[in-house]
């Protein structure tokens, strides 16, 4: 018994540092992706692009075709370790050798490839920016409306993932429910929500493909990290119209449940105005 409680107390403590590493590095992702560009442009901190560049010139600079090589790398990284770990053979492999803390090391190693992705990105700033918002008043407007567009879609994403079971996503669940002896919880799920998620693990296209591609200036380097991350992401997405019906039935059960009260409400008081 006591071994058992020992299991579970280090499940549930590898478990919370994962999750503590996980907000750390979204918050960090935030930041990079989307913040710290547009904080830049603002300010004019940092030099971001160099206009007077001709683009002839600038694609034949060993600094913008080093830094270019870099950062695919790190993305090659990120999208290996992001469909490797995702391949069904990996997973049942790793899910025999970790149990409830496969979700978890999923999670882990996500994060650890996008810490790594962002502390060594290089920015391209010997090339020209493919747009850039510089004439008075949009050079200050137009910044302030991609951070509240950006603020907007960010609190989307978070309201979504929510909504898609976050703690099984990052992987409490699992060790949750074996600490408690309830089996993987992914085996209770019905057939078609498995279905669903197993062909919608990214819900947050439009949201996501907003935040990559409205800045007010757009370097080459974010071209470059732009075009991988949505291609990846969309490419990621099979859902089909089986999936579609399962998702339209859940949406009407939903409404359905959030009426009921309602009109069960009205029919009480109806009742009692014809007992009165």
């Amino acid at each position: 018994m006591a071994s058992v409680t020992a299991r579970s107390w280090a499940l549930c403590a590898v478990s919370l540092l994962n999750l503590l590493f996980v907000f750390i590095s979204g918050a960090d992702f935030i930041r990079f992706v989307s913040f710290r560009p547009i904080y830049h442009n603002i300010t004019g901190e940092t030099t971001l692009c160099q206009d007077s560049v001709p683009w002839p010139v600038a694609l034949k600079d060993s600094s913008v075709l080093w830094a270019l090589v870099v950062d695919l790398s790190l993305l090659a990284l990120f999208v290996a370790q992001h469909s490797l770990m995702a391949w069904a053979p990996v997973k049942r492999a790793l899910q025999t050798v970790l149990g409830p803390l496969n979700r978890t090391a999923y999670c882990f190693t996500t994060a650890l490839a996008l810490q790594i992705l962002m502390h060594h990105w290089q920015p391209v700033t010997g090339a020209p920016c493919l747009w850039s918002v510089r004439h008075a008043p949009w050079s200050v407007w137009f910044p302030l409306l991609c951070f509240a567009l950006h603020f907007l879609c960010w609190a989307i994403i978070c309201s979504i993932l929510v909504i898609f079971d976050y703690p099984e996503l990052l992987g409490i669940k699992q060790v949750y429910y074996e600490c408690l002896g309830l089996g993987d919880p992914w085996a209770q799920k019905p057939a078609p929500a498995q279905r669903l998620l197993s062909h919608l693990r990214h819900p947050v296209c439009l949201e996501l493909a907003v935040i990559l591609w409205l800045l007010p200036a757009f370097s080459l380097d974010r071209l470059l990290l732009a075009g991988t991350l949505s291609a990846y992401v969309g490419l990621a997405h099979s859902l089909d119209k089986q999936d579609l019906a399962y998702l339209c039935a859940q949406l009407k059960g939903k409404v359905w449940l959030l009426a009921e009260p309602q009109c069960g409400g009205v029919e009480q008081n109806g009742s009692k105005e014809k007992e009165g």
